[in-house]
């Protein structure tokens, strides 16, 4: 039987988040990272770096963002729909292709499906167009006289519609990004650069859904049943009697959590490192920021079980509503997460400003406790080319004395 901590040790330890980063990153680190994450979620508030940019740092340490985008460009990983809007390794290609034409349930396929059966003749001219005069942005098309100004996703021109509609089912695809933007292209010439046989017979659906769901597993390194069908928003939520054949045959491994009232689920692959656990041997010691839509903390109801941590990102509630903050960043400090913050990089001025800082109940807010957090925070600021570091508010307000001194000693 694991310890919670034990648990939680194998999470993030699946997740790279177990230790501080040994090397500088190199690129292959990236790729590698999203990997063993199996998605990296895309998001593009940038109050602090955008999401997919941040998830890594909390890995692999300082990097040039540019890596990201060149690894899309050189078709390392590609853009899907899967958990949300995500990166995955282009090996996955068919793999997802093939689940997510049967996954009408998602509001992307849907509206997509809505969008061409209504506008069928118009989507087919634009791609007419793309195939002929190749790769667009829907910055290229011009918005229509009187239709008002850019902005969420409810003011985007037709064209937009179009493209994101032909992406969502496949027949586009983003060939790379220009300054966060998508860049469109034929599918048949993004993926078909790297496999010859993107075309080919889709994965049939229950192996298609079997092989996201072990590799969901695989990405979370321990969890319930009813966790698994998330990571890639499938349905139906699985119970533990579904997955009993794949006990029994070895392609997963149940064994018991000390406090759980369901079994947990580990990948055979994960075989030593839930040995190492068990054995009180594996520990995680890593302290860093992490991302709103990191998959440690994307399932509200999974961290809490394994953290104790209720967290809502409240960027899209009214500011008087929220109790937190616009875009609050939870703080990993040795295997737990430990508060959040409410930062934002003032990068023209070199600033990472510190609006509010909130630690758990029940921490212990002690001098290694300031050590570990000023850390987390210094790292994240220096990657952002922010390396001032203000802070204001602090809960417990105690705290804020020997955050403030950790963080000076780091001048």
């Amino acid at each position: 039987m694991l310890a919670p901590a034990q648990a939680r040790a194998l999470h993030l330890a699946a997740q790279g988040l177990a230790a501080r980063p040994r090397a500088r990153a190199r690129k292959a680190d990236l790729l590698a990272a999203i990997a063993r994450m199996q998605l990296l979620q895309i998001d593009t508030i940038h109050v602090v770096a955008r999401s997919p940019y941040l998830v890594l740092f909390s890995r692999v340490g300082a990097y040039p963002a540019d890596w990201l985008d060149e690894l899309l460009a050189q078709r390392a990983i590609f853009e899907t729909w899967a958990h949300e809007a995500c990166f995955a390794p282009v090996g996955d290609y068919t793999l997802l292709r093939s689940a997510i034409a049967h996954r009408e349930h998602h509001w992307a396929i849907r509206n997509a499906r809505h969008r061409h059966a209504e506008h069928g003749a118009e989507i087919a001219q634009l791609l007419a167009h793309v195939r002929e005069r190749g790769a667009v942005k829907a910055a290229d098309f011009e918005r229509e006289a009187g239709s008002g100004s850019g902005g969420g996703w409810w003011q985007w021109k037709n064209e937009k519609l179009w493209l994101e509609a032909s992406f969502a089912l496949g027949e586009l695809m983003v060939s790379r990004r220009e300054n966060f933007h998508r860049v469109y292209d034929l599918a048949e010439r993004v993926i078909g650069e790297v496999q010859t046989d993107w075309n080919s017979a889709a994965v049939p659906t229950a192996l298609a859904r079997r092989e996201l769901l072990l590799k969901s597993v695989r990405a979370l390194g321990i969890t319930q049943a009813r966790w698994i069908a998330d990571y890639y928003r499938l349905r139906p939520r699985l119970r533990d009697a579904d997955l009993d054949d794949l006990v029994e045959e070895g392609a997963l491994l149940r064994v018991e959590v000390r406090g759980w009232t369901a079994p947990g689920y580990v990948h055979p692959d994960l075989a030593p490192q839930l040995e190492r656990a068990a054995s009180g041997r594996l520990r995680a010691t890593h302290a860093t920021l992490l991302s709103p839509f990191d998959p440690v903390v994307w399932d509200r109801e999974r961290a809490s079980e394994f953290f104790g941590f209720d967290y809502t990102l409240e960027c899209y509630t009214p500011e008087p509503k929220r109790r937190y903050g616009y875009f609050v960043l939870p703080i990993l400090v040795g295997g737990r997460l430990v508060g959040r913050l409410d930062a934002k990089a003032h990068r023209r001025e070199g600033v990472f400003e510190v609006k509010a800082l909130y630690l758990e109940e029940g921490i212990v807010a002690d001098e290694a406790l300031a050590q570990s957090v000023a850390r987390a925070i210094d790292d994240c600021a220096r990657w952002h080319a922010t390396p001032r570091v203000t802070l204001g508010r602090c809960r417990p307000a105690a705290f804020a004395r020997p955050l403030k001194t950790q963080l000076a000693a780091m001048r």
